[in-house]
C-alpha cells in the first residue's frame, strides 16, 4: 500500500504514481478493474484485521470506510462515467452497480461503530434496488447482485468467500425461514422492524444472547431461530466484539 491506497508497479518494482480515481485507461483495467482504486482499496476480505493495521488501526479504517461514502468524484458524471461505465449506483465513491463493492457496506461491522452497516445497507437497498422501472443499479454478472439484494433483505451476508460466517446487518423482512435439509429450518425473527425501525437493539440465538454481529454456517444448517429486536436509533454498545480477529483465528 502506497499513499493509502494500493498503487500498481512497473515492471522494475518502482510504483507508478496515479490519480485512484481515474488513471488506468477505459474502465481502469490498466491498474485495476472496472472499478477504481477507491473500490480496490477493501478487497482485503481474507485479512481484514490486516488492512486495518495498514490503514493505521481501528478508527482510521472506519475513517476511511466513511469517506468513502462522501468522497466526490473530482470532476463531472459524464467524464467519470466515460471511463468506468460499470461504477454506478455511486454514493460518494462507493458503487453499488458492481460485484466488488458488496462487502463493502458490511465492514463496519469490523468497527466500534458496527450500527453504521445497519444504516447503510438500508440506505443502499431503498436507493438502488425499489421495485420500479429502474430495477437494479448495474451488471448482474452471474446473479451476485441479486444475491447481495437476497441476503441483506433476509439480514446477513458472507463477507469473506471461503469463511464460513455470516455477518449481520439490518433484515427487511420480520420474518425470514430457510428449509434445510433433513426438514430443519432456520429461522430469523426481526421484531418491530419497519423503515424506521432499522437498527438493532439486542439479539438471541437459539434463545441465548448474541453478542457479535455475526454467526457461523454451522449454525444456521444446524437449524434454529436469530431473533433481533429492532428499534429507530443505534445501541452502540450492541454487538463490539471484544476482539474482531477472532472471526479469523477460530477459521484461518
Amino acid at each position: 500500500m502506497k499513499n493509502n491506497f494500493f498503487l500498481p508497479k512497473d515492471d522494475k518494482g518502482n510504483w507508478i504514481y496515479i490519480d485512484p480515481k481515474f488513471d488506468g485507461g477505459i474502465s481502469g483495467r490498466e491498474f485495476y478493474d472496472e472499478n477504481n482504486g477507491y473500490t480496490f482499496l477493501w478487497q482485503v476480505q481474507q485479512d481484514i484485521p490486516g488492512l486495518k493495521k495498514l490503514m493505521g488501526g481501528n478508527d482510521a479504517f472506519e475513517a476511511r470506510l466513511d469517506q468513502l461514502f462522501r468522497e466526490p468524484l473530482g470532476r463531472s458524471k459524464y467524464e467519470f462515467w466515460s471511463k468506468f461505465p460499470d461504477a454506478t449506483g455511486l454514493v460518494g465513491q462507493y458503487s453499488m452497480g458492481n460485484e466488488p463493492s458488496f462487502h463493502i457496506p458490511y465492514l463496519y461491522n469490523y468497527t466500534k461503530s458496527l450500527w453504521n452497516t445497519q444504516k447503510r445497507i438500508r440506505l443502499l437497498l431503498d436507493a438502488w434496488f425499489k421495485d420500479k422501472i429502474y430495477g437494479i443499479p448495474g451488471d448482474e454478472d452471474g446473479g451476485g447482485m441479486s444475491a447481495f439484494v437476497v441476503f441483506s433483505y433476509m439480514g446477513f451476508y458472507p463477507v469473506t468467500p471461503g469463511l464460513p460466517v455470516y455477518t449481520i446487518g439490518s433484515p427487511l423482512f420480520s420474518e425470514v425461514t430457510i428449509d434445510l435439509p433433513n426438514k430443519k429450518q432456520f429461522r430469523l425473527t426481526a421484531n418491530k422492524c419497519s423503515v424506521v425501525n432499522k437498527y438493532i437493539q439486542s439479539a438471541k440465538l437459539n434463545g441465548k444472547p448474541l453478542s457479535t454481529p455475526w454467526f457461523t454456517h454451522d449454525q444456521l444448517i444446524s437449524g434454529g431461530h436469530l431473533e433481533l429486536e429492532m428499534g429507530p436509533i443505534p445501541n452502540k454498545k450492541w454487538g463490539i466484539p471484544a476482539d474482531v480477529n477472532d472471526i479469523f483465528i477460530t477459521y484461518w
